[in-house]
């Protein structure tokens, strides 16, 4: 059965998508870190141990364990373990491409074709966190797939995407885009030359899908974008979509 976009109920800090005794889904807010970094800006590990330890008053270090990532800028559905055995199963998921990624990005121009599939070879430089397309055989890179199709109408030279996720590179979307010609909307990394200082990047994680850890029934997150520019040229669009 599908699932609206719609969100449940919030944490003070966060909204809270799915919560049992071995999961816990949020919605990630913009600009957050997922782990501790060099910022030492409050990370989402830190604030979700601190919320499980206040709302079950646990004594201790409280477990939670990172099963995937999202890019500091982007907000949308996250899940976290609550047992090890659990992270070790989605994992598992993720490895097996059990674990199902749908992003919303609104993107500079219109896609040369409404809906396609997209593969590179992308190379990762640690050195200034950038990633770059590269010829296929080049020493370290890796392959990326990803697939999309235009949802609604162009607006004021932006069109949002639906974007499925085959792999899982850093940065993935964002260059794979930017290499096509039409970068992410407030991508100051992959599409300097056309987007302003301060424009928050567009990318969003809508949908995670996988088979629970334990009772292997399909969980669903579904998270919607904040209803603000440039999302809102697609409100109802956004609010017709199915998981």
């Amino acid at each position: 059965m599908s699932e609206p976009l719609a969100r449940t109920w919030s944490t003070p800090s966060m909204t809270i998508l799915y919560e049992d005794n071995h999961l816990l889904g949020v919605e990630k807010p913009v600009n957050v870190p997922v782990q501790e970094d060099a910022s030492g800006d409050p990370d989402m590990l830190t604030l979700l141990k601190e919320d499980l330890k206040e709302r079950y008053s646990k004594p201790g270090n409280v477990y939670l364990g990172l099963v995937h990532r999202l890019d500091r800028p982007v907000g949308g559905a996250m899940i976290f373990a609550k047992t090890s055995k659990a992270a070790s199963r989605l994992s598992e998921a993720v490895r097996s491409r059990q674990f199902e990624k749908t992003y919303l990005a609104v993107v500079h121009g219109v896609p040369a074709v409404r809906s396609g599939r997209l593969t590179h070879y992308l190379l990762k430089d640690e050195r200034t966190n950038t990633v770059s397309v590269v010829p296929k055989g080049t020493n370290g890179a890796k392959e990326a797939i990803l697939e999309y199709y235009v949802v609604g109408s162009p607006a004021d030279g932006l069109s949002l995407v639906r974007v499925e996720l085959q792999t899982g590179r850093p940065h993935q979307i964002r260059v794979q885009f930017s290499h096509t010609g039409t970068p992410l909307y407030g991508d100051q990394k992959y599409g300097a030359n056309v987007n302003k200082p301060g424009q928050q990047i567009a990318l969003w994680s809508a949908f995670a899908g996988f088979p629970h850890p334990v009772t292997k029934e399909l969980v669903k997150l579904v998270s919607a974008p904040p209803e603000q520019q440039p999302w809102s040229h697609w409100t109802r669009e956004i609010g017709q979509l199915r998981f």
